[in-house]
């Protein structure tokens, strides 16, 4: 019996762009194009109405943008007590404004618009399994900026979230937030990538966010991690 294909649903205002995507995602044997919005209030209506397991989201649109409907699908589907899907953004501009708010937002990816086909195909089977992308050109930029921000870091302000970690998670989040992969944190902590795997799973089940990048965002916020750590 085949995998089930990845649904994704198509968010953008202009017909073309929606039409060369539905090409290269329907083109993958393991995706299928499940809808196709031209606006945020049809998006939100579509996702709803069909479900889906990924949203690739125009950020630039008239009206509602994508921002305000990634927060509406994501709250909707909280409401309604579903698994919500993963939504990467998508934009023609690298801007650090967009980037914040797409994570803010719920957002599990950001990619440029010329991205290569190879990266966004990979971006969506990357979400998919729970982890998340952010266009390489914006990652450390995106660090730089959390943890540089006077307004969101304050660091003598404990987040209750983290006294559920252990000391092992703790060091994990750390390195998490320094933008270590698996593989880097197995060699650092001298354990296995399974184990931190593990490790990684409990510390996003405990902060209560979806993926590592949200995660990054709280060490800062909360000064477990420092600029340069």
């Amino acid at each position: 019996m085949p995998e089930e294909r990845i649904r994704v649903v198509l968010v953008d205002d202009q017909q073309l762009v929606r039409a060369g995507l539905a090409m290269v995602v329907d083109a993958q044997p393991d995706m299928v194009v499940a809808a196709q919005a031209g606006s945020g209030p049809e998006a939100v209506a579509l996702v709803a109405r069909t479900g889906c397991d990924i949203v690739l989201m125009d950020v630039r649109m008239p009206g509602m943008d994508g921002l305000e409907a990634t927060r509406r699908i994501l709250d909707d589907a909280d409401a309604a007590g579903s698994t919500p899907p993963r939504v990467v953004m998508l934009t023609t501009y690298d801007l650090d404004e967009y980037l914040l708010e797409a994570i803010k937002a719920g957002a599990s990816g950001f990619l440029l618009k010329n991205a290569p086909p190879d990266d966004l195909l990979a971006a969506i089977r990357t979400v998919h399994t729970g982890d998340a992308v952010i266009a390489p050109s914006a990652t450390r930029r995106l660090l730089a900026h959390v943890a540089a921000s006077p307004a969101t870091i304050e660091p003598d302000v404990a987040d209750p979230r983290l006294e559920s970690l252990s000391e092992r998670e703790r060091e994990v989040l750390e390195l998490i937030a320094r933008g270590l992969s698996n593989a880097e944190i197995s060699g650092t902590l001298y354990l296995s990538e399974t184990t931190v795997k593990t490790h990684v799973r409990h510390v996003l089940a405990k902060l209560g966010v979806r993926d590592r990048v949200q995660a990054v965002v709280v060490a800062y916020e909360s000064g477990v991690a420092r600029s340069g750590g």
